[in-house]
């Protein structure tokens, strides 16, 4: 898909990783340039100067005859003389010796380093020159050739210049990569959005790599499932409520329309009614453990946690059931233990703990006992609840924490098969699960915190 560079954060980060490069390229030939052209052009200076005050210093002792017998030697003695340039001209501007046919003006600045093109030995050069006054009006050029000085310049020069395109071709292709690999990064993103947005939450983003794209690629995912767990949620929720909503509702719908039909009196208008309200009222509680079931899953509530013993929670729920377990024939006992430290929400683990009693007591049956224990291990704090009762068969364990599932055996009882859903809910929120063991005899539940127990 074609953007525009300015509304693309690759184009620009590619854009200004390659402006950063070539600035650092620019000032890197810089340094070299000025580093070596400028050293050869200060070492020639200072060589001209050294020269230039020796053979000033050797015409005020011993006049022209001694300058011109040192300028000959040094013309001679095949140390740079291929390169060097002298000239001794007297006060009326004739020369008296060096190796040069045509020389600066006598206007020329004095005492100073010049770039001048002169003739030497019948060849036009461009030179590096020191011009200096002598006592009797004489004036002495000491110079050095820069043929060579100036090749090796323009070697430089180019040098730098191929390199420097080079380099140049390097960010510009470099720049590209890195804007082609972002965007192939960013664009998985986006496809795998888009194909969520039109409906396959199946799907997630490919994990090809463990830097900052791979981490955020994870963190994505691991929300995807959320969501999509959340989604399946609110689907089996509305399949159940459509499913096992429909008896309750045709049953209310056929009391009334009985009633009417049969024309009956004020008593059974009344009894009809009463029956029709109890069954709403029924419904009317399915609907709150829902509610409940989705403000535990939606793990809003971490603000409601607190620093709370588990082994008195235990107690206070084995306290409030235990009337309802000697009317049912039950022996409640509570498995006395040390406090166990841990954090979370006292109201929700309560109502969680009450929810397992409240089970074990109406499905054990008369003469079992049921056990209420709570502990800590490795993984973590737990509450527990046992009974010895006629337990689950192994198949049927796993279902057990669906919503509206329940067994064949148990229908004639009252319940609508959602508090173990509400437990396993509240249980997730902790951080933790809810386990469903087969206790050999009857059936074992441990409702773990893993994560919040304080250590």
């Amino acid at each position: 898909m074609v953007r525009n560079w300015h509304r693309s954060i690759a184009a620009r980060l590619a854009l200004g990783y390659g402006v950063l490069v070539v600035v650092s390229i620019s000032i890197v030939c810089a340094v070299f340039y000025f580093g070596t052209i400028g050293v050869l052009d200060r070492s020639v200076d200072r060589k001209l100067t050294l020269l230039s005050e020796r053979l000033a210093a050797l015409y005020q002792q011993g006049g022209s005859n001694r300058t011109t017998a040192e300028i000959a030697h040094l013309l001679t003695d095949r140390t740079d003389s291929d390169t060097e340039i002298f000239l001794l001209v007297d006060a009326d501007g004739r020369r008296v010796a060096g190796n040069l046919s045509s020389w600066p003006d006598l206007a020329s600045p004095v005492g100073r380093l010049l770039h001048r093109d002169v003739t030497r030995e019948g060849r036009r050069v461009p030179a590096r020159m020191l011009i200096r006054d002598l006592a009797d009006g004489a004036r002495l050029f000491v110079g050095r050739d820069m043929e060579e000085g100036k090749s090796i310049r323009s070697l430089v020069l180019r040098s730098l210049a191929y390199g420097g395109g080079v380099a140049i071709l390097l960010v510009v292709a470099g720049a590209w990569l890195f804007r082609r690999q972002i965007e192939a990064r960013i664009g998985q993103i986006r496809r795998t959005a888009g194909e969520i947005e039109a409906g396959d939450l199946s799907r997630r983003i490919p994990v090809a790599s463990e830097d900052e794209f791979g981490l955020l690629s994870r963190d994505i995912n691991r929300m995807l499932d959320r969501i999509e767990h959340l989604m399946e949620g609110v689907r089996h929720v509305s399949n159940a409520i459509a499913h096992d909503l429909r008896t309750p509702l045709a049953r209310i719908r056929n009391k009334l329309d009985g009633a009417l039909r049969q024309q009956q009196g004020v008593a059974g208008f009344e009894s009809a009614a009463q029956a029709a309200i109890d069954d709403i009222d029924d419904l009317t509680r399915v609907f709150d453990k829902l509610l409940q079931i989705a403000a535990a899953e939606s793990g809003m509530r971490p603000e409601n946690f607190d620093d709370i013993d588990l082994h008195q929670i235990a107690a206070d729920i084995v306290e409030m059931y235990e009337a309802t377990a000697d009317e049912q024939g039950v022996l409640l006992v509570q498995m006395y233990g040390e406090g166990v430290p841990a954090r979370g929400d006292r109201n929700l683990l309560g109502s969680a703990l009450a929810s397992l009693v409240d089970n074990a007591i109406k499905y054990a049956g008369p003469g079992a006992t049921v056990e209420v224990s709570a502990g800590s291990d490795e993984q973590g704090s737990w509450l527990a609840v046992r009974d010895n009762g006629p337990g689950v068969p192994a198949e049927e364990l796993p279902k057990l924490t669906q919503r509206f599932y329940r067994l064949d055996k148990s229908r004639h009882l009252p319940g609508n098969g959602l508090g173990l859903s509400i437990v396993a809910a509240i249980a997730a929120l902790h951080g933790g699960s809810l386990e469903i063991e087969d206790a050999a005899p009857g059936l074992r539940l441990r409702f773990r915190l893993d994560g919040f127990a304080i250590r």
